[in-house]
């Protein structure tokens, strides 16, 4: 049922265009990529924000999800060079990164016995020493040690080489990972997926074919993934529009991703350094256009360590209702490129206080979304963890 409030807002709307676009959104019916761009192009912060927010309003309510996560990172050492990364040393320079051996990584995993943490994501760089054998023989450690831990791991970057290295099919190699134990791939190594934008920033790694392919053959598989854009650099909005246009053929198809994460690029000691970041304007406008346009995707999620907490708080109106989670200050991909938190890390407590400050609903979940906990009516000093 509509709400008075937003069908007034489009009512009332000058730009026919845009008018016609919003009662779309109101009819639940699909917006064209030219939508899209006129969004981006025309529609006001306000006009966009309130569309965002009942259209994730209508889907989740007040409910806003974290989990309790930690990261590993196996190396920054990496084959490839993209232009807008900080992270990352170039295999001729591996001396100044780091390489973690098996028995190091799983030194990280026990750290988390006896916690409730329910998700370990991995994902680093490229590094021609740590193939297909290598990780799959840390896929089965990990869920000999702790089976129930859900484990997130590896972009399409890092499972494209894998597979090329060991001379696998994309189908052949996802089936070895996923009975080695991997159960869901993150979003990332997407960036801009259009050729115009991809080759000028990362030409040398897998392009928008194999990216998606990759991801087919996890939903294939039974596997649920997630999906990234990076903004805010020398892509125009028909770019992010083209981005999330082939996502979202994708999921039509498949239905296997669980959650988009807009990436906002950040300029800190990179080849792109000369590059301005967009301001939390135009950050806020690529959450609800986001959730406008990716009709079949159910959640959209602001990842806090790149935002900054106040930030990832305003997002929450603008159609996001995830946050990501603990992390525990287990991630230097974005702090390395100057994001807003330098030492990510939130106990429970902090993340429902966080949630709370803004009147939404905070629930902790799996990585699948099953819902563990409810923390609405929960007393701040009965969160110890």
């Amino acid at each position: 049922m509509k709400d008075t409030g937003i069908s007034r807002l489009v009512a009332l709307e000058k730009n026919a265009d845009l008018k016609k676009i919003g009662e779309k959104i109101l009819n639940k019916e699909r917006i064209s990529f030219e939508d899209g761009v006129l969004l981006f192009e025309q529609g006001s912060l306000s006009f966009l924000g309130a569309l965002a927010n009942w259209v994730r309003e209508e889907k989740h309510g007040d409910k806003t999800y974290f989990n309790r996560n930690f990261h590993i990172e196996p190396t920054n050492v990496c084959v490839f060079s993209c232009k807008f990364c900080a992270y990352s040393k170039l295999y001729a320079h591996r001396e100044e990164g780091w390489e973690l051996s098996i028995d190091q990584m799983m030194h990280i995993v026990k750290s988390y016995d006896g916690k409730p943490v329910t998700e370990v994501h991995i994902v680093g760089g490229v590094h021609p020493k740590m193939d297909m054998e290598f990780f799959t023989n840390l896929l089965r450690s990990i869920k000999a040690h702790r089976p129930e831990l859900h484990i997130k791991a590896f972009t399409p970057v890092e499972l494209d080489y894998m597979f090329r290295k060991a001379k696998l099919s994309t189908v052949e190699g996802m089936r070895l990972a996923h009975e080695a134990g991997l159960d869901s791939l993150p979003g990332g190594g997407a960036e801009i997926f259009h050729p115009e934008i991809r080759t000028q920033i990362c030409e040398d790694k897998v392009d928008a074919n194999g990216w998606l392919s990759i991801h087919q053959a996890a939903h294939e598989l039974g596997m649920h993934s997630n999906a990234t854009l990076l903004y805010g650099h020398i892509e125009k909005y028909w770019h992010r529009i083209d981005h999330m246009e082939r996502l979202r053929q994708l999921q039509d198809k498949t239905g296997g991703f669980n959650t988009f994460i807009p990436l906002k690029f950040r300029n800190k000691d990179n080849d792109m350094s000369h590059v301005a970041e967009s301001s939390v304007i135009e950050d806020l406008k690529m959450y609800a256009v986001s959730r406008l346009y990716l009709d079949n995707f159910p959640h959209v999620k602001a990842y806090w360590p790149m935002l900054g907490r106040q930030n990832a708080q305003l997002t929450l109106n603008f159609g996001v209702n995830d946050i990501d989670g603990t992390i525990d200050d287990t991630t230097k991909i974005y702090s390395m490129a100057g994001s807003e938190e330098q030492t990510p890390s939130m106990t429970t407590a902090d993340l429902v206080t966080l949630i709370k400050q803004v009147n939404r609903q905070p629930v902790e979940r799996g990585t699948l979304y099953n819902e563990i906990r409810d923390y609405s009516s929960i007393a701040l000093s009965l969160i110890h963890i």
